[in-house]
């Protein structure tokens, strides 16, 4: 009678070799379903993030709705808007664009003037600077006239 070999098996195709390992790694037959639920929903989230991030660009609200701008920085707004840019070859709306105003934040602008390149720290800088300068001067003001108004109680004549 012929022994029985326990050791040896049948010789797998190279399809059945690489789904016995994919298997071993969660990507088997049976785990069709699972990655199936996982693709899914990242194709959701990325929709929903595209369109978060297109609205961001194209918004009328701007991002961050909820956070008070000062006036100044309002008044300055169109400085940091998108500008479409015409192509370098083309001369004639190379041109145009510099009569329009060329490129904003550039070191010379379009009428050979140098610009002053101010960062946003330079920027909270010069506002803190002309608020307290506002500040002082109506301090300023509102003790001329209190001075001004006590003398004139007191019968001088003052201008």
């Amino acid at each position: 009678m012929p022994r029985k070999r326990f050791g040896i098996q049948e010789p797998q195709t190279a399809i059945q070799h690489a789904q016995y390992y994919l298997k071993k790694i969660g990507l088997g037959p049976n785990n069709y379903y699972f990655w199936k639920q996982i693709g899914k929903a990242l194709i959701c989230t990325y929709t929903v993030m595209g369109a978060a991030w297109l609205y961001n660009e194209t918004s009328p609200l701007g991002w961050w709705t909820l956070k008070p701008m000062p006036k100044e920085e309002k008044d300055m707004a169109h400085l940091y808007e998108r500008r479409e840019f015409p192509y370098p070859g083309d001369a004639e709306a190379m041109e145009e664009f510099v009569k329009q105003g060329g490129m904003i934040g550039t070191t010379i602008g379009p009428k050979g003037m140098v610009e002053n390149d101010m960062d946003e720290s330079d920027y909270k800088k010069e506002l803190k600077d002309k608020k307290f300068e506002q500040e002082a001067q109506k301090l300023w003001l509102r003790m001329r006239n209190e001075i001004i108004a006590e003398l004139q109680e007191k019968g001088f004549e003052v201008e």
